[in-house]
């Protein structure tokens, strides 16, 4: 039975990975005071190549693994889910507010491009939904979207293979194409991304903007919870709660490198 949440509860995050850790780091920078419930799917990882149908009842199955927890609110930390479940999401945590950092991503890229020629990178399955360019040209039909996959970048970032040549190489590749189009603005489509964000950065260049949908979501839930009075009001920082389908340890190594911070307690929990 759910109880009605007060502005004290949790926010629920979760993602098939560790990717989703990007959106767990910029929502305690900008929201120190809230206390925060990740669930990383990491048994199932990597969504990206699966079909719609399985990725659609795994958005199911994450949802009640945060619902349990009795949250205020929850993020979809995953690009794929956010481009091709959202709707399953929001009717299974109905009536919590339900944020996808696909969105939050698409609108703040509208907001920075120059030239109106942007580019995106993401799984192979956020990039054949076109979910995207949609929401870009939804914002502003002029503007020219360009999109390609980058399935490698996913293991690249679980590998902790952060400042490595083969990711360099490997990122050359992906971004040459988009980088021919001119674009001005990159998106990262998928939360993963950022952890490889230097490699990224460099291979695009000065000329070239980068988009973390990541710190674009943290920013509007923010500004939900100030809109609806529903902030948490504690003074000190606290840990957030951690779960996993898979590999307690491996996803604690990979916390660690990611957060630059002290691993809280990691459970396991079924799926």
């Amino acid at each position: 039975m759910q109880r009605t949440p007060t502005s004290q509860s949790p926010i629920g995050i979760f993602d098939s990975g560790v990717g989703g850790l990007t959106v767990l780091k910029a929502m305690q920078k900008l929201l120190p005071s809230e206390k925060l419930l990740y669930f990383g799917d990491t048994a199932r990882v990597p969504y990206g190549p699966k079909s719609q149908v399985t990725i659609r009842r795994y958005a199911e199955d994450d949802t009640r693994i945060l619902l349990r927890h009795q949250p205020k609110m929850i993020i979809v930390a995953c690009n794929t889910v956010s481009a091709l479940a959202l709707d399953v999401v929001e009717k299974t945590a109905d009536p919590l507010p339900v944020l996808g950092v696909l969105e939050a991503g698409a609108d703040l890229a509208v907001e920075v491009t120059r030239n109106r020629r942007i580019g995106v990178i993401g799984t192979q399955a956020t990039v054949c939904s076109n979910a995207y360019a949609y929401a870009i040209n939804k914002a502003n039909p002029d503007i020219e979207v360009f999109s390609t996959a980058c399935p490698l970048f996913v293991p690249l970032a679980e590998e902790g293979m952060l400042n490595h040549e083969a990711t360099r190489l490997i990122a050359q590749q992906y971004l040459a194409p988009l980088l021919a189009e001119r674009i001005d603005t990159l998106v990262l489509g998928c939360t993963h991304y950022p952890i490889l964000r230097a490699v990224i950065e460099e291979t695009a260049g000065s000329g070239v903007q980068i988009i973390d949908s990541a710190e674009a979501v943290a920013q509007r839930a923010a500004s939900m919870l100030g809109s609806t009075g529903m902030e948490a009001s504690r003074t000190e920082a606290t840990l957030p709660h951690l779960m996993v389908s898979d590999l307690p340890q491996k996803f604690s190594t990979l916390y660690h490198l990611f957060m630059n911070a002290s691993v809280p307690d990691v459970e396991l929990v079924e799926v």
